[in-house]
C-alpha cells in the first residue's frame, strides 16, 4: 500500500466526498418531502390523484437510477432540455426516493389504528387537523426504521452520480486509477470514505430501533 500516494490525494477525495454528501442530503431531503406527499395520496385514495401516486411509485422503485440520470443527462438534451450534472443527480436520487418514502410512509400511515383518526374527527377536527395532531406523529414514528434504511439506501446509491460526470466519490476513485494504475489505494480510500458517511447514519439507525421497541 503506497501510503504517500494515500495522503497526497486525500483532499481531493475529502472534496468528492463533501460533494457526494451535499448532494445526498439534498436529494434525500427533497425525497421525504415528495414521499410525504405520496404517501399521504397513497393513504387517502382519492381516486384520480391516488393512482397519479400509485403509477409514479411503481416507477420509481422499478427503474435502476443509472437509467434515469442517463435520461435526465443524456436523453433530454436531444429534445433541448439541457440540465446541470449536480442538478440531474439531485432530480434523480429524489425521483429514485420518493418512490421508497411513500412506500415508507404508507405503511406507517396505515399501522394507526382506522379508529384513532375516526375519534379525532368525531372531536370536531378536521381531516388536516387529526392527520397533523393525531395520526402524522404515530405514523413517522413506525416509519422511523424504514426512512432509515430508505437514506443508507439512497447514500449507496449516489455511487452511480460520476455517470453525469460529477466529481463524486466513484469519479475519483476511476480518475485516480486510469490516471496512476494505484487500485488499491484509490479503492482503499473510495471504501473509508463511504463508510465515514454511511456508518454514522447506520448507527443511529440501530440506535433509534432499538428504543422504538419500547415506545
Amino acid at each position: 500500500m503506497d501510503w504517500e500516494f494515500i495522503i497526497s490525494h486525500l483532499p481531493m477525495y475529502t472534496d468528492a466526498a463533501l460533494l457526494t454528501l451535499s448532494i445526498g442530503i439534498l436529494g434525500i431531503l427533497f425525497s421525504l418531502a415528495v414521499g410525504l406527499i405520496s404517501g399521504l395520496l397513497l393513504y387517502f385514495k382519492t381516486p384520480v390523484l391516488w393512482r397519479i401516486a400509485s403509477v409514479y411509485v411503481e416507477l420509481a422503485r422499478n427503474t435502476p437510477l443509472l437509467v434515469q440520470l442517463f435520461f435526465l443527462y443524456f436523453g433530454l438534451p436531444k429534445i433541448g432540455i439541457i440540465i446541470p450534472s449536480a442538478a440531474c443527480a439531485v432530480i434523480g436520487l429524489t425521483f429514485l426516493g420518493g418512490g421508497y418514502m411513500a412506500e415508507a410512509f404508507r405503511s406507517g400511515f396505515e399501522a394507526v389504528e382506522t379508529i384513532q383518526y375516526e375519534s379525532a374527527l368525531s372531536l370536531g377536527f378536521t381531516n388536516l387537523g387529526a392527520m397533523r395532531h393525531v395520526i402524522f406523529m404515530q405514523a413517522f414514528v413506525m416509519s422511523l426504521p424504514s426512512i432509515l434504511a430508505n437514506v443508507i439506501f439512497l447514500i449507496k446509491e449516489t455511487s452511480v452520480f460520476s455517470v453525469v460526470a460529477l466529481a463524486d466519490l466513484m469519479y475519483v476513485a476511476k480518475d485516480l486509477i486510469g490516471l496512476y494504475y494505484n487500485t488499491n489505494e484509490a479503492l482503499f480510500m473510495l471504501v473509508c470514505f463511504y463508510l465515514l458517511i454511511l456508518l454514522p447514519v447506520s448507527l443511529l439507525a440501530s440506535v433509534l430501533e432499538k428504543r422504538l421497541r419500547y415506545v
